[in-house]
């Protein structure tokens, strides 16, 4: 079920009639799309002359398909599907670049149905992933593909964020699953700590997973043509991520957590600052896609899925970092609140 949050944010007002934009998430309550509620917290998209709604899905694949079917203007989401989708002939451009950093976790259950401590331990394993398609998917397809074995060798399980994910981890419905904060430390706080298979939360974990030292995840995407159309859109939406990521770069995680919305920060306040404080190091501190980043994810996805490989995407229309060049912070951060 979709749940679309209009997010009235405090702020300076704009002169004339704000203009009203969609944004479709795969997760919301996850770290990796933080700012983009936060710049809504921050009041930045009004001071932009904006109205964003936000509309959340269980994954990104859902939000891409809102988007898709018009029922979006841009997506908060992984950087990876509009290359994906580059494959399949269809034309997405990423126009600000959230994080550097994936910021997932591949755990495995305290209930896992066998002893599992690597990745081939995984093969006939239940998998939990976001939802199917998804970019968590795709990162799970890379680490067994890296270690010998290939999709069809488990079984992949959406089990959504949050509360269903925190669910079939505990209650071992799953063996493993790629998890984001705040879920992952919320069930290391419950269930004790989990043997991780992959951290991506930081440099050292991405290298060692993907031999690189940028992998870019969450990002603002929407079919080409509509960010040809709507430039000055984009160039706000742009402006606001960027004023809201170098916000991020001069505040604490409590800092950034009391800005938040109560529903997001749950009943334990002190586990939401804790898990941010884990994942600080993956967020972009400018907003710009860098062009070895880039071809880190499609050297991944042509690893592991053939329409990438056999399609030889070109990278330079998949991206785009003229709106974030633009979008300067509107005051020193020693004035900012």
């Amino acid at each position: 079920m979709i749940l679309a949050l209009v997010l009235v944010a405090c702020g300076r007002p704009s002169a004339g009639a704000a203009t009203h934009v969609r944004i479709a998430v795969g997760g919301q309550a996850q770290f990796l799309y933080l700012p983009t509620t936060l710049a809504a917290q921050l009041g930045y998209y009004r001071d932009e002359g904006l109205d964003v709604s936000i509309d959340d899905f269980s994954g990104g694949a859902q939000a891409l398909e809102a988007l898709l079917g018009g029922s979006a203007d841009v997506v908060s989401g992984f950087y990876d599907h509009t290359i994906q989708l580059a494959a399949d002939g269809k034309s997405l451009t990423a126009f600000v670049s959230m994080l550097r950093y994936p910021g997932l976790v591949l755990a495995v259950s305290p209930q896992a149905s066998k002893p599992i401590s690597r990745i081939s331990d995984l093969k006939g394993a239940r998998v939990g992933i976001t939802a199917p398609g998804s970019s968590t998917q795709m990162i799970v397809t890379y680490l067994l593909n890296k270690v010998g074995l290939s999709a069809s060798d488990v079984s992949f399980v959406g089990i959504g964020t949050a509360a269903t994910a925190v669910a079939a981890i505990e209650h071992g419905s799953v063996d493993a699953g790629m998890l984001a904060e705040p879920t992952f430390t919320e069930i290391e706080r419950r269930s004790g700590r989990l043997w991780l298979l992959a951290d991506l939360r930081g440099a050292q974990g991405v290298r060692e997973a993907f031999g690189t030292a940028a992998y870019p995840g969450a990002v603002l995407y929407s079919r080409s043509d509509w960010v040809a159309a709507h430039p000055g859109i984009a160039g706000k939406l742009a402006r606001a991520i960027v004023r809201t990521l170098d916000w991020m770069q001069h505040h604490t995680p409590q800092q950034i957590a009391d800005r938040m919305p109560p529903q997001f920060r749950g009943g334990d306040e002190s586990l939401y600052v804790e898990a941010l404080t884990h994942v600080m190091p993956m967020f972009s501190p400018d907003g710009l896609m860098p062009a070895d980043g880039a071809q880190a994810v499609e050297s991944l996805l042509a690893f592991s899925l053939p329409k990438v490989r056999q399609a030889h995407v070109d990278l330079s229309r998949t991206y785009t970092n003229r709106f974030v060049a633009a979008a300067a912070p509107a005051q020193p951060a020693a004035s900012r609140p």
